[in-house]
């Protein structure tokens, strides 16, 4: 039986998924949850299927001596402007929702990266479509979130081919409505993140023209408030969340059908998309040191779009981390792993 895409309504929760969605959604902090005891609470800001699915299912959110509470957020920027605000102590996002919120001026630190492959960002083309290298696609018409990952992955990505972003047709749509556009032949390619490569690769409508590996640097990030920061007790709490979200990402790396479950449960995914999302890009993130390169690999996204003028003024990236929760942890540009059956 052939297996057809979900329809792009259906799809909408997926951009809950990964904080590369555009800078266009809104926050959804409603029915927050809370684990753990004790007199200290920490505010975790999260989405779909991210931390607390996966601490949960790890088992890392047992023997807590402070409380989490969680709030989740349609995705990475609305999550930072709660940072901002103090109203979250810390959450996860991808590699550019910071950089617009350094270019914004926001209150935020990047205090804890990982590094995995950036197979799952890629320019998608239809499965009948005649372009075959990305040099082909100069005039054509190109679906991208504004302001996502997979923005910066398509400037990336077209400058590898010679080409600019004046070079081509971009129709900035977020996922669902891009999802529509891609399947209904109104526009060439889209540029986007798994788990939607992921999705379109399973049904077969599509296949990747390019992708955004040894490209764009695969980089996701911790992100905290600078005033949580400088409690005491509030640091402690945030270190010792951080060394369970490490743990929990190792128990992913070997545990990949499992946490496929977990979260094709968790957001709707039919679980084959879940567990080809885990293998060729969830699970292959390793947790790295927020150090010198990860600070110039920003600040070359942030220069891009300040070049774009998607972002006023020169950003000064190295401001707004903090590295103190380093430890021993390899360096940034430390390989991710990979799933020889990815």
């Amino acid at each position: 039986m052939r297996r057809h895409l979900v329809p792009a309504a259906l799809l909408l929760p997926l951009t809950l998924l990964l904080a590369a969605c555009g800078t266009n959604s809104a926050a959804d902090t409603a029915g927050a949850r809370t684990d753990g005891k004790g007199s200290l609470t920490l505010s975790v800001g999260d989405q779909k299927g991210g931390s607390e699915a996966v601490l949960r299912a790890a088992g890392e959110l047992k023997n807590l001596n402070y409380k989490i509470k969680w709030s989740t957020f349609t995705s990475g920027p609305p999550l930072l402007e709660a940072v901002n605000a103090k109203a979250v102590d810390i959450g996860g996002v991808g590699n550019t929702p910071p950089v617009f919120a350094a270019g914004a001026g926001s209150k935020v630190s990047v205090v804890a990266a990982w590094h995995g492959t950036s197979k799952g960002e890629a320019i998608l083309v239809p499965k009948d479509s005649s372009l075959r290298r990305p040099e082909e696609l100069k005039g054509r018409s190109i679906a991208v979130a504004q302001g996502s990952s997979a923005h910066f992955q398509l400037i990336a990505s077209l400058k590898e081919a010679g080409l600019k972003l004046s070079d081509v047709k971009v129709k900035y749509l977020q996922p669902a409505d891009a999802l529509a556009a891609f399947t209904g032949g109104k526009v060439d390619a889209w540029a986007v993140w798994d788990p939607y490569t992921s999705q379109v690769l399973d049904t077969k409508q599509g296949r990747i023209l390019t992708d955004g590996d040894g490209v764009v640097n695969g980089l996701s990030f911790q992100v905290a408030a600078p005033s949580a920061l400088k409690d005491t007790k509030k640091a402690a709490a945030i270190k010792d969340y951080l060394e369970r979200l490490r743990r929990a990402q190792d128990w992913v790396y070997r545990h990949p059908d499992a946490w496929a479950k977990v979260w094709a449960k968790d957001t709707g995914l039919p679980y084959e998309v879940a567990l080809a999302s885990v293998k060729r890009t969830n699970a292959s993130r390793i947790a790295v040191a927020v150090d010198k390169p990860l600070i110039a690999s920003e600040q070359r996204i942030a220069d891009t779009f300040t070049e774009l003028k998607l972002i006023p003024g020169k950003v000064d990236f190295a401001a707004f981390v903090d590295t103190r929760f380093n430890g021993e942890l390899p360096p940034s540009t430390t390989t991710p792993r990979i799933y020889k059956d990815s």
